[in-house]
């Protein structure tokens, strides 16, 4: 702070000869009651010296004569203006200065009670950079200061300007409809060239934040100045295939890169003009304007100002200053005059509202402190800056339909952008709006737009979009550039939230290869109603009918040869745990559970080992009738003695119970969902384990081993009374049957599997209900006469003799 008010006081010296060469014409200055700072920049120095029509200057100069015309806002005041031609960064300090001046001096550390101006406030300047330099000057005793162009994001700190206001749109609002155009077009490779100063790198900072979370690429940025080489930009722009060009610039700036793409034949783009340059009144006529493409803009709405045309044909064309060695210091000595009325009024009418509402504020600000409500306003009170800045932070008041009135970091909050293109006859026509209040409204009427080629909308990506059902691979540091690969079966791609990923469906769902989405698979098991199922508990019934029958049977010829030599006491014992063992045949049907898996394979595992440890005993007994016990007699005895029947039997139901028991705490049989064999189906079935299941596997194959291994040593025992032929080929069929199941299960993995699994089961038990059983059922009831002890003596006798030869 003391740097600047040391440079303040140092600039008073330079204040006081400047003064001497800025003698005051009508229209810059105007005396009043009050008086209006205006900072315009009437004259250009970019690079060379030169005047330019300013709608702007002359607005204000319009706006303050209304006012005073008026009875209703100032109806006992006058008002005036003080204007200062800001046309250099460098060579702009003595008008400020002036301002905040009286007689020639700057008090910087006066009290805020003594007013040293009339000047209330400043209208302007026009560009971020002019503001940037002079605006501290204002704000350390809070001069308000009502910006009409300055659009730079800095000025919204309010810590850093504390006394600053605009009237025109911040930087923020332009980008946004900057990419809301991108957006609704869907142009994602762009450029954005921008001017080498303050406003344009806000710009471009503004636009990289706001396509963080857009498809929108900036493939290309480069800055803008008086020394650009604009062919050379046009070249890298081409090189990319860059077809959609963003030019956030003031109109100088412009101005010579389209010129510049005129001349080099650079054609067919789509350029989006910044708010500062959209309404240019110049480019649109310029020949060979066509060919360069599209040109759509963002622009304040150009608003006619009643009465405005009328005041600057009845203006007095005046010279003021015919001093050209003046001209240097670009202040009050230009000849104005040397611009028509039809000049000024053709003027880029972009910032015309925003200058028109900028003295309109100040007025009413003005019109708050000095209590003019009542219809005079009190003359006794003093006015300073700050009690204007108050009364401006609060405005709320109605012009030409526009409810004016400021956020609270002094940002307008009034007010809309119109979307432009640049059409044939050389004007600016309205396609589209962009509303900010109440809600967020943005539309473009593309029938309203010719576009350069063939008609249509032109398009502007590094590469074309993927194929549907493809993700996106992204190819160096552009997620614009990318190489498309489809998606696998079992993934999806949603473009919508990551159109780079191959998203995995869920355990529940699947998709095809190159699927936007996953489908519910189908949910598979055998329900009870299923005709297989059904056919399954018809088998099982009748398997349970059949050995009811037969033990009946059984029973009523329990003491005839046939039912004894068929194992007398212990076929009831077969019969039963053969009808438990289809028990677990209903456990394969409907939704299996836990205890459903457990039911499947424990009645067959455990009751099966009995009816094996059976067959295996009598197979044993008949071979040792007819040969062991000649040649083993000890053996025999001790086989009798012992009832080795009984403890083989009981040892294997002992043994494998323990093995169950032991295997199903290990790890039971769970219902889990088989999903690797077909990607649309879940198959609800039961997980065995094979390391819990080995064991009782192991002791039916071992009993079945030596089963086969007994009964085959009797294979030529006499025929009517050869069990062991019987269990043979019971046991060949069981063996046949468990392979073809194998052999099935392998290759088919669909919900049928289970319908073959208690096949197999019903099978097995079949195998022993018809080949063993049933031969006896017949000769019980159809062949009596084999049923006779004498029968079965003559075969022994025929057996022995057949032997002993």
């Amino acid at each position: 702070m003391k740097h600047f008010l040391v440079s303040l006081c140092l600039l008073r010296s330079l204040l006081h000869v400047m003064t001497e060469c800025t003698e005051p014409a009508s229209e810059f200055h105007m005396d009043g009651d009050y008086l209006l700072g205006g900072l315009f920049d009437i004259h250009q120095v970019r690079p060379t010296f030169s005047l330019k029509p300013n709608g702007a200057f002359q607005l204000m100069r319009y706006s303050v004569e209304q006012i005073n015309n008026s009875t209703r806002l100032l109806p006992n005041i006058s008002l005036g203006y003080q204007i200062f031609d800001h046309c250099s960064d460098t060579q702009n300090f003595p008008g400020p200065l002036n301002l905040i001046s009286e007689n020639n001096v700057i008090q910087p550390w006066y009290k805020p009670q003594i007013n040293l101006t009339k000047v209330i406030a400043v209208i302007g300047t026009y560009t971020s950079t002019e503001t940037l330099t002079v605006a501290p000057l204002f704000m350390v005793n809070l001069f308000p200061m009502v910006s009409y162009g300055a659009a730079s994001s800095i000025f919204s700190k309010k810590q850093n300007f504390p006394s600053f206001l605009r009237t025109v749109h911040p930087n923020k609002d332009v980008v946004e409809v900057i990419v809301n155009i991108l957006l609704n077009f869907n142009w994602r490779w762009v450029a954005f060239l921008y001017s080498d100063n303050d406003y344009g790198k806000d710009g471009l900072d503004l636009f990289i934040q706001k396509i963080k979370d857009t498809e929108i690429c900036l493939a290309y940025n480069e800055g803008l100045d008086y020394y650009t080489d604009n062919p050379t930009i046009l070249k890298q722009i081409d090189a990319q295939r860059i077809n959609v060009i963003i030019v956030f610039a003031p109109e100088w700036n412009a101005e010579a890169l389209i010129n510049s793409a005129i001349e080099v034949n650079f054609t067919n783009r789509v350029w989006i003009a910044g708010d500062a340059w959209s309404l240019n009144k110049n480019l649109p006529k310029e020949k060979g304007i066509r060919n360069i493409g599209t040109v759509l803009g963002v622009s304040e709405p150009a608003m006619t100002i009643p009465g405005f045309s009328d005041f600057i044909y009845s203006s007095k064309k005046q010279t003021y200053c015919e001093n050209a060695g003046k001209q240097k210091l670009c202040n009050q000595v230009c000849n104005c005059s040397s611009l028509t009325p039809e000049e000024i009024l053709a003027a880029d009418p972009s910032f015309s509202f925003p200058v028109y509402s900028a003295v309109y504020a100040t007025s009413y600000a003005l019109h708050h402190v000095l209590q003019c409500g009542t219809g005079r306003c009190n003359m006794n009170i003093t006015v300073h800056p700050y009690m204007i800045l108050a009364e401006l932070r609060k405005s709320n008041f109605t012009l030409l339909n526009e409810s004016i009135h400021f956020d609270e970091n002094g940002d307008p909050m009034f007010g809309y952008y119109s979307i432009v293109f640049w059409n044939s006859t050389g004007g600016a026509q309205e396609v589209g709006i962009h509303k900010f209040r109440p809600s967020l409204y943005f539309f473009i009427n593309t029938t309203k737009i010719n576009w350069h080629g063939n008609g249509e909308v032109p398009t502007s990506v590094c590469s074309p979009e993927c194929p549907e059902g493809y993700a996106k691979r992204q190819n160096g540091v552009q997620k614009c550039c990318f190489t498309c690969e489809i998606c696998p079966n079992g993934t999806y791609v949603n473009i919508t939230e990551d159109p780079y990923t191959c998203i995995y469906c869920k355990d529940t769902e699947w998709s095809e290869e190159g699927s936007t989405s996953c489908k519910l698979r189908v949910v598979e098991y055998i329900a009870f109603t299923d005709i297989g199922a059904i056919l399954l508990m018809i088998g099982s019934c009748a398997f349970m009918g059949l050995t009811l029958a037969m033990s009946v049977l059984f029973a009523i010829n329990y003491n005839t040869p046939v039912v004894r030599s068929a194992g007398g006491p212990m076929c009831f014992l077969i019969l039963g745990c053969l009808t438990l063992c289809s028990v677990g045949v209903f456990f394969y049907l409907g939704k299996p559970t836990t205890s459903f898996c457990i039911m499947r394979l424990l009645p067959f595992t455990l009751f099966y080992t009995v009816c094996l440890a059976c067959f295996v005993v009598r197979s044993f007994q008949i071979v040792c009738i007819f040969k062991i016990a000649a040649k083993f007699p000890r053996l025999h005895s001790m086989w009798i003695k012992y009832h080795g029947q009984r403890l083989v039997i009981t040892g294997a139901f002992v043994i494998q119970s323990l093995i169950l028991l032991i295997g199903y705490c290990y790890g039971p049989p769970m219902p889990y969902n088989e999903r690797f064999w077909y990607p649309d189906k879940i198959i609800i079935d039961c997980d065995i384990n094979l390391k819990a299941t080995a064991g009782p596997v192991i002791v039916l194959v071992s009993l079945c081993s030596l089963c086969f291994i007994f009964s085959y040593m009797g294979k030529d025992l006499p025929k009517n009374y050869n069990e062991a032929k019987a269990i043979t080929f019971c046991l060949l069929l069981l063996i046949l049957t468990w392979i073809i199941f194998a052999t099935v299960h392998m290759l088919y993995r669909g919900k049928l599997i289970i319908i073959f699994n208690a096949l197999a089961v019903l099978s097995s038990l079949y195998s022993f209900l018809l080949w063993y059983f049933l031969p006896k059922c017949y000769i019980v009831i159809f062949e009596p006469y084999k049923n006779t002890q004498q029968y079965f003596q003559g075969l022994i006798q025929n057996y022995t003799k057949t032997i002993s030869q």
